[in-house]
């Protein structure tokens, strides 16, 4: 979130200053208004002359405005309102195949249930202060070698990311552990910023990953599955990187310990951590064991149960406190699914234009051996600009690869480029939980992350043309 806020969203009774709140009020407005008339005109034409080339380039267009007005940071279901009219238009869409598409891509996307469960748990188990005291007990018993701190951060990020699905919630709590204990080191940040985006991009959790499922009709736990040697290893380039990075920092630790955990025993620390790791390993190995044992004794039921009543026997949290932690931490799961779920709606009408057809016939003349490598790259480049709707982003990009019949694989290389690029983009929600967290310019924050984020992509280039 962003560190200052507008006097009127500071009080949003407050009446807008003269000039500055009116629909005619800035020359930007006025633009738009101009953009949407001539996309109208553009749309209309079209129209007029089906089956064209000219009207097959226009119908590409709503596709470029939505993009166009992602970048200049407009809200994504306007902007999808936009494209969506123009889509209507082109197509001679009504407003009852529009009803329809709303009946069904928002269900669609609520009824994705165990991303919004992982979710849940996972904020609760934040709450309870799990992460803090993991990171509280790993200080105080590695002495001076603080470079194992730095590693550890940027594992618990990844895990903690992993575990919910959200990038930006995970860094708002461990980068000011972080900076407290190591200050702000950009080899730290930089970490974990690649396992932040790893982690929300394969999550089993994720908004990302349910739009991944939704689009190419994977499951999600066969793309969660298909995906963690990937996660895995981009996980451990980033705990190298901050490794090596603390290291070479030669920094002493920073402040004193949280006065929450000051007083306690590492036995109590320990105890406080277990909710965190039994999650931890019923999401990963959770498969495995109900594999083996022939029933799903680590199913979502099975462990949402216990690690509930774990948050209440192992924390300060009443059994009331624990529950009501779930239930508030689904909060920001679902309104993205439904979000996502009415944008889905304005892309479905681009999608009856013949849009996305009309890109891949393009990108087919490509030779085949670069095809996923470039899709990689025009998504990492689109996530920089664009990077605080990494979902909406999604839903643009992997219907072409879609198209395209990429496998599920190459769609999960181009997901991670997305995710990638969004470290580098000043609108991200986890560059700005890092630049607050560590208390630095967020331009600080992305110069910084460019070289390691840069290298990162080099080798997901590599991977995408090996396993394209």
């Amino acid at each position: 979130m962003s560190n200052t806020m507008s006097a009127t969203a500071q009080n949003p009774m407050k009446s807008p200053t003269p000039g500055g709140g009116g629909l005619f009020s800035s020359r930007r407005s006025i633009g738009y208004l101009a953009l949407f008339g001539v996309c109208a005109a553009l749309a209309l034409l079209a129209k007029s002359m089906p089956g064209t080339a000219l009207a097959q380039l226009i119908g590409v267009l709503p596709l470029v405005l939505i993009l166009g007005l992602l970048f200049a940071q407009v809200n994504m279901l306007p902007a999808a309102l936009v494209g969506g009219v123009m889509a209507m238009i082109i197509g001679g869409i009504g407003l009852a195949d529009a009803n329809k598409g709303l009946v069904e891509a928002v269900p669609k996307m609520l009824s994705i249930t165990v991303p919004i469960i992982n979710s849940a748990i996972a904020m609760a188990v934040f709450k309870a202060g799990g992460y803090a005291a993991a990171l509280t007990l790993v200080r105080r018993n590695i002495g001076e070698r603080v470079e194992y701190v730095g590693a550890f951060i940027v594992i618990l990020q990844a895990a903690a990311t992993y575990m919910s699905g959200i990038g930006g919630g995970s860094a708002m709590v461990i980068a000011p552990l972080a900076f407290a204990a190591l200050g702000a080191i950009p080899a730290v940040i930089a970490g974990m910023s690649i396992a932040a985006a790893a982690s929300f991009t394969t999550s089993p959790a994720s908004l990302e990953s349910s739009v991944v499922s939704q689009l190419s009709g994977t499951p999600v736990v066969e793309y969660v599955a298909m995906m963690r040697p990937f996660w895995l290893l981009f996980c451990g380039i980033a705990v190298v990187i901050a490794f090596v990075g603390t290291r070479r920092a030669k920094t002493l630790f920073k402040g004193e310990e949280a006065e929450e955990f000051r007083n306690m025993s590492n036995g109590e620390l320990w105890k406080r951590t277990i909710p965190a790791v039994f999650l931890l390993f019923a999401v990963i190995a959770g498969p495995f064991v109900n594999k083996l044992v022939g029933s799903p004794v680590l199913g979502p039921i099975a462990y949402t149960v216990v690690t509930v009543a774990l948050v209440w026997l192992c924390s300060n949290f009443t059994l009331n406190q624990s529950a009501d932690a779930m239930i508030d931490g689904s909060s920001y799961i679902l309104t993205r699914l439904l979000q996502v779920g009415i944008f889905l709606v304005f892309i479905g009408l681009i999608e009856k234009t013949g849009a996305f057809a009309t890109i891949a016939g393009l990108v087919k003349m490509v030779p085949p051996s670069v095809v996923v490598p470039a899709a990689v790259l025009a998504g990492f480049a689109i996530g920089v600009p664009a990077g605080a709707y990494v979902g909406s982003i999604l839903t643009l990009i992997l219907p072409i690869t879609v198209a395209l019949g990429f496998s599920p694989m190459s769609i999960g290389f181009v997901t991670i480029g997305v995710g990638f690029g969004a470290q580098l983009s000043l609108v991200n929600i986890t560059m700005q939980a890092l630049s607050a967290g560590f208390r630095i310019p967020i331009i600080d924050v992305s110069k910084g992350n460019v070289p390691f984020v840069g290298g990162c992509l080099a080798l997901l280039l590599v991977l995408a043309s090996m396993f394209a």
